[in-house]
């Protein structure tokens, strides 16, 4: 799988969800899906248990697999409405959804503004 970006600028190869998803020993899926459910809900205060960890193919699939993070992101649903690659087409960059989200993820920030200079 190439790197490819998110909408909001993290990479889909270097998400433990899809590494869980591509794991194809069952035992040690449960145990990645335990370990992701307890970081969501350490880092972003979640309550998901492993069976919430569900099969995901990347927020930019049309059809497939969302986890369900995925599913109900405020910024996914907005660049997907306004049918942009990701945020950095945007004209609206760096909105106030974005500015939250960084500040846990400022390699995301990074990313997006490299692929916005040079549009």
């Amino acid at each position: 799988m190439k790197d490819v970006v998110s909408y909001c600028g993290l990479i889909c190869k270097g998400c433990p969800i899809l590494w869980a998803t591509n794991e194809e020993n069952e035992e040690l899926k449960e145990k990645m899906k335990i370990e992701i459910s307890r970081l969501c809900n350490e880092l972003y205060k979640t309550e998901y248990c492993s069976e919430d960890i569900t099969d995901c193919d990347g927020c930019l699939a049309e059809n497939g697999r969302l986890f369900p993070g995925c599913v109900n992101c405020q910024i996914r649903n907005c660049a997907r409405e306004k049918k942009i690659s990701n945020c950095a087409y945007c004209g609206e960059y760096i909105c106030e959804k974005l500015e939250t989200f960084f500040k846990d993820n400022p390699e995301s920030k990074s990313r997006l503004d490299f692929i916005r200079s040079v549009l």
